[in-house]
């Protein structure tokens, strides 16, 4: 079987990571295979949305596959940090929202997987945490970042310091998660969330999450900058007049992307 698992329908596409044997455990060829599907992906105009999640219930991903680990010489894992972090950066990259769907454990790569994404669904009896501190090491592909831009320094810390296992509740109190879920009903969720997203024009789409993203990186003059930078690249597109002519119309926009 395949790694990582690829289904497409009517604008939407599911990523699964698929060794649920090792409760989806992040490996050299799983992060290699991610890699190539974002890639494609990202440059798949049908697509408009993009979820990630694991196969089974029991873990989204436990993170780094140790038993690998333990076989790598130190540049090996020097090697694996840099395709790991850039994996990550590739997906949080994606002009198109990605969603996670969070449907088990999450630890270590597993959250920092979560965090690449834009938003989170969560099942209920999952629990997330960067516990890398607990195995002499820190969090490598993003996490000390993404995380504390997140949820706030000091929180970021106690969490990391601690190596402490988080709720779904506690995820959601912390806006880590956006929604919590049912046992079972995480990845049905995520599409729900997607199929309202991808109504709306993919261009538009791109544009906020970019300046969404770029901007809080910068000061507030120099955001709005972008954000107007932004606006004005969607002003020549067909999308914009499709909106403008539905709305008058009083009908569904049809956006194809243009």
């Amino acid at each position: 079987m395949p790694s990582i698992l690829l289904e497409k329908k009517e604008g939407l596409a599911i990523v699964t990571i698929n060794r649920p044997e090792v409760h989806n455990a992040l490996n050299r060829p799983v992060l290699s295979e991610l890699a190539q599907v974002t890639e494609e992906l990202a440059n798949d105009r049908q697509t408009r949305v993009v979820i990630i999640t694991g196969a089974g219930e029991k873990a989204f991903s436990a993170g780094a596959d140790l038993k690998e680990r333990r076989t790598m010489s130190e540049d090996e894992v020097r090697h694996f940090i840099r395709l790991i972090r850039d994996t990550f950066t590739k997906i949080e990259q994606m002009p198109k929202p990605v969603i996670a769907a969070v449907n088990g454990a999450a630890f270590g790569g597993g959250t920092e997987l979560a965090l690449a994404c834009d938003l989170r669904i969560v099942a209920e009896h999952a629990m997330l945490g960067l516990t890398e501190v607990s195995l002499g090491i820190i969090p490598g592909a993003g996490g000390t970042q993404r995380l504390s831009r997140l949820v706030g320094k000091t929180k970021a810390k106690e969490w990391i310091f601690t190596a402490r296992k988080v709720t779904a509740a506690e995820a959601e109190r912390w806006g880590l998660a956006n929604q919590v879920t049912p046992r079972g009903k995480t990845l049905t969720t995520a599409i729900e969330w997607a199929q309202a997203i991808k109504e709306n024009a993919p261009l538009a789409l791109a544009q906020a999450k970019l300046a969404i993203d770029r901007g809080l990186e910068t000061d507030l003059e120099t955001g709005l900058l972008l954000e107007t930078k932004a606006y004005e690249t969607l002003i020549p597109t067909k999308d914009r007049l499709e909106g403008l002519a539905a709305f008058k119309e009083k009908r569904k926009p049809r956006y194809t992307g243009e």
